[in-house]
């Protein structure tokens, strides 16, 4: 038996912790799975964190090919994330239908919440090219600050972040609702791989985790959490 370490990004949390207790039940290894925003999973493994394996949206894994972090015939995709905005409890929820209701709601907020990740970058340019001036988005470090930060004010703000995301902390008790998906048209879809770093010292049970993940009994419980 051997203890893999896992750092992920923070999307893939729910699906993947349910899927490492399975995997640590059939396979007798341990995975402790660090979960944190894609950008500090990059910086630790350009940086050399010796973990045996990691789980990010696809532009950081091919950067970690590219620069040979990962043992790239262990890659493989767990699925697609999908964004949405979350409001107050309570709040009268928004029409997020079309493009014209999405503008129309974004006009009517005081701010929109993001984090510093890929989702929330996205969403900044996005008003921009709606119209909208730099400063109706205010930034925080990660998806949980900027749920916290919506829950907590007495303004009329919407967070912006990953459809798993805002539904694990919906049902974690944060004071907060779905408002709705984006719009088809305004959607972004993030995809999520995972692969075993070259820095694994346990490389056979870490590829043994990777294979895991790749069945479709795992995608289908990795679907219920809304990555598919």
């Amino acid at each position: 038996m051997v203890e893999l370490k896992v750092l992920g990004a923070g999307p893939v949390k729910r699906g993947v912790t349910q899927l490492t207790a399975q995997f640590e039940k059939t396979s007798g290894h341990r995975v402790a799975v660090e979960f944190i925003g894609a950008p500090t999973v990059r910086e630790r493994v350009l940086a050399g964190e010796a973990v045996d394996g990691v789980v990010v949206p696809q532009s950081a894994m091919e950067e970690f090919v590219t620069q040979g972090k990962v043992d790239a015939g262990t890659r493989m995709t767990l699925g697609r994330s999908r964004m949405g905005l979350a409001m107050r409890k309570g709040a009268a929820a928004p029409d997020l239908a079309t493009v014209e209701s999405f503008k129309r709601a974004i006009a009517a907020a005081d701010a929109v919440v993001v984090n510093v990740a890929s989702s929330g970058n996205y969403v900044v340019k996005l008003l921009e090219k709606l119209g909208f001036a730099a400063d109706k988005a205010v930034k925080q470090p990660d998806t949980v600050k900027v749920m916290d930060h919506v829950a907590a004010s007495a303004q009329n703000l919407l967070g912006a972040g990953q459809l798993p995301e805002i539904r694990e902390l919906v049902d974690k008790g944060v004071a907060i609702a779905l408002a709705g998906p984006l719009p088809d048209e305004l959607q972004s879809i993030t995809a999520y791989d995972a692969a075993v770093t070259k820095a694994s010292a346990n490389a056979a049970a870490a590829a043994e985790f990777a294979k895991f993940l790749d069945t479709p009994a795992a995608r289908a419980a990795m679907a219920t959490t809304g990555i598919d």
